[in-house]
């Protein structure tokens, strides 16, 4: 595990016990104590980001009630066996299969049909989970401050056309032996190959860590 890894496992473990312990404790000398972790968390975050200790303390903030993983969700499209991709403005144009964070009140396959949808300009139907990976364990760089479970589902285009958006400045189908430059902190070129030889064998059951 490199450095950088072993300082993020550290501190999302540091910021959980803080988050967890803050939505339990009953007393002011507890609170004090969870504080007082949470503190140490965001200094040790801000020393291995390009965050000072402010926004790091704010980025706790935001998360409340007991500690658990975020979900990522990602849609897997195929068109004569050429997979969807699309390239993110914010990570210099490489490329990724669209979806993004699922939002409060949707579910699942909502979620992952909506981050096509409004990245590639199709609209499609989820049909079968694909995988369930560990962001950590599958090598995604770089490292992030909370555990991250990502969702890759195989989706069916219904109907549309290939159109970008704020996010996105391009839309296209790849063979798998002419993948581009991938976003390595979104998908890897291991995951992709896997999900093509999903596509050649549909009996497969759901990948998972």
């Amino acid at each position: 595990m490199s450095d950088e890894k072993e300082w993020m496992k550290w501190i999302r473990e540091l910021r959980a016990l803080s988050q967890t312990g803050l939505h339990f404790c009953d007393n002011e000398y507890d609170r004090e104590r969870y504080e007082a972790v949470g503190r140490v968390a965001a200094e040790m975050l801000a020393r291995c980001s390009g965050l000072n200790v402010g926004e790091a303390l704010e980025l706790q903030a935001r998360e409340m009630g007991y500690a658990t993983p975020k979900v990522d969700v990602r849609g897997v499209v195929f068109r004569e066996k050429r997979i969807l991709l699309v390239s993110e403005k914010a990570d210099g144009g490489r490329w990724t299969l669209p979806g993004g964070w699922a939002d409060v009140n949707e579910t699942p396959s909502q979620a992952v049909e909506r981050e096509i949808r409004e990245e590639s300009g199709f609209v499609t139907r989820a049909e079968k989970l694909l995988a369930v990976y560990d962001r950590d364990r599958q090598g995604h760089v770089p490292a992030f401050p909370y555990t991250v479970y990502k969702h890759f589902f195989l989706c069916r285009i219904v109907s549309g056309e290939a159109k970008g958006n704020h996010e996105t400045e391009a839309v296209d189908f790849f063979d798998r032996t002419a993948l581009p430059e991938l976003s390595p902190s979104r998908v890897s070129r291991s995951q992709l190959l896997r999900f093509f030889d999903h596509l050649e064998h549909p009996e497969w059951s759901t990948d998972f860590d």
